[in-house]
């Protein structure tokens, strides 16, 4: 009967999980909606007289709503409406600054306090109707001091950068360097400057995330590309690079054999899917290089090929190499501006590092792809230990683990998590053994588990699978991904390392 409801559910219902629908997920959310308004088939609009009474009662409605979301739509509103003139055209622009972050100071202002208080004015009687008072800027200001006050009861947070923002906590537009991120800093470089680099003490330090500034160079090391000895990466970088632009003039010509044509139309249709809302990656520069890249890694690697969801692991270390040469946001970088040499490094070095970590997973992209169905099935039988009442949610309403699983091993999370919340992911996986391979099913793990109650809040099979899909991470920072790590640690440390810690 189960297995009826199922098949009927999949006839029924042309809009399921799956299909070809918008994704609301980390990586494409909705448009926002000032720059893109539409109206649903069903209805037509509506307008309302301006002078109407259902007018009124809307704006009194919408004066006595304190709704902390609706601040920066009022505030263009009282604008709109102040006059501009005398003190009240100050206190608008000092509104104004309020409600910009970026202009926001660090501690609550006190604006308000500064404003004069309104004047009592009687309202004007004229044949027995109340008309307008002789005190607009008056009402207005008390309108702006509102507002103010409201502002400031918000809690003030650090600036955390949305979802087309690759830039982390630590970039530009963030708060200044605290003095512990300032000694993490200084013992990295500590590190990496000596002759011989301690690569184990490399790993501890960068467990908790690499600094910026230091990351391009860790990474590389980390990875395997560079050796610890410090004289000889120059030697090692030129050569490998060499290696890489040989092999694009040995094979890149290929790519309309008829051998290899499936995988180049394949690879350029996937690469403009990769993170569409980031113009970074729109670039044509930035597209071609992307190209080079995962067509060269295909033809060298012919057990497995391209398959998609390679092209996505390409973008973190691209731009953390990118942010190398950048010291404004990369998101909006023309790559193009750089020096052709600088260009060509930060592709051959993107190539070699997505290599090296393909090496260790290289079974995931097979035929068949067994290394995603045995990591699957290792993180049912871990939820089903550590939740069972998660793993008996999903029983109950026939979900699969790998109708929402696939995609968190085969992308390695990158369709759930921002891209700056990738990169921190990174500098953990890079510092953990078989990070990519191991470590990567206890954060999946954890990441499930972090979604426990809005889980089991889900009645229906339909709205579980739409959940798991689209989960809400598009407000994640670096505080909410070192969390995460720490409880895939801990889910590692109580399973991995004592397996028989839990019993059915």
């Amino acid at each position: 009967m189960a297995t009826d409801n199922r098949i009927n559910f999949w006839r029924r219902n042309a809009k399921v999980p799956g299909s070809v629908q918008p994704v609301y997920g980390a990586q494409h959310p909705p448009l926002d909606p000032c720059l893109r308004r539409t109206i649903p088939k069903d209805t037509k609009p509506k307008f309302n007289n301006i002078g109407s009474k259902k007018a009124c009662s809307f704006h009194e409605f919408a004066s006595s709503t304190d709704d902390a979301w609706d601040i920066d739509d009022e505030e263009d509103e009282e604008l709109r409406r102040t006059p501009p003139s005398g003190p009240v055209s100050i206190q608008a622009s000092l509104l104004h600054q309020a409600g910009d972050p970026a202009r926001r100071p660090n501690h609550p202002t006190t604006e308000a306090q500064s404003l004069p208080p309104p004047q009592e004015d009687a309202a004007e009687h004229v044949n027995g109707r109340v008309g307008k008072s002789s005190s607009d800027a008056d009402l207005s200001t008390s309108s702006v001091r509102s507002l103010l006050q409201k502002q400031q009861s918000l809690p003030v947070r650090p600036i955390i950068p949305l979802v087309a923002r690759i830039s982390d906590q630590n970039a530009s537009g963030a708060p200044p360097m605290t003095v512990r991120e300032k000694t993490r800093l200084d013992k990295f470089k500590q590190l990496l400057a000596s002759p011989n680099t301690d690569l184990e003490e490399l790993r501890k330090h960068s467990w908790s995330g690499i600094p910026r500034e230091v990351r391009p160079i860790t990474w590389r090391l980390l990875s395997g590309y560079l050796p610890a000895n410090r004289e000889r990466r120059e030697l090692v970088l030129q050569r490998k690079r060499e290696e890489y632009f040989g092999f694009i003039e040995q094979y890149y010509h290929s790519r309309t054999d008829e051998n290899y044509k499936d995988t180049y139309r394949q690879i350029h249709i996937d690469i403009p899917r990769t993170n569409p809302l980031i113009p970074l990656f729109q670039q044509p520069a930035v597209q071609e290089v992307f190209e080079r890249i995962l067509f060269i890694w295909a033809i060298r690697h012919p057990a497995s090929g391209y398959v998609q969801g390679i092209n996505d692991l390409v973008t973190p270390f691209f731009v953390a190499f990118l942010s190398e040469f950048v010291t404004e946001d990369v998101e909006n970088f023309e790559v193009a501006a750089l020096p052709q040499e600088t260009q060509r490094n930060i592709e051959a070095d993107s190539f070699w590092c997505m290599s090296k970590l393909l090496d260790g997973i290289q079974d995931n992209y097979t035929f068949a792809q067994p290394g995603i169905q045995n990591k699957v099935k290792a993180l049912e039988e871990l939820v089903s230990r550590i939740d069972a009442d998660i793993h008996s949610h999903f029983k109950k309403y026939e979900v699969e683990y790998l109708q929402f699983a696939f995609r968190w091993m085969n992308n390695l999370l990158m369709r759930e998590l921002p891209l700056r919340c990738t990169i921190r992911l990174w500098d953990t996986y890079q510092a953990e053994t078989d990070g990519f391979s191991h470590f990567h099913l206890y954060v999946c793990a954890a990441f499930l588990i972090e979604w426990r109650k809005e889980i089991l809040s889900m009645l229906d099979f339909q709205s579980l699978l739409m959940l798991l899909q689209n989960l809400p991470t598009i407000h994640w920072g670096n505080e909410e991904v070192g969390l995460l790590l720490a409880e895939a640690y801990r889910l590692k440390y109580m399973f991995a390392d004592a397996p028989s810690h839990y019993k059915r």
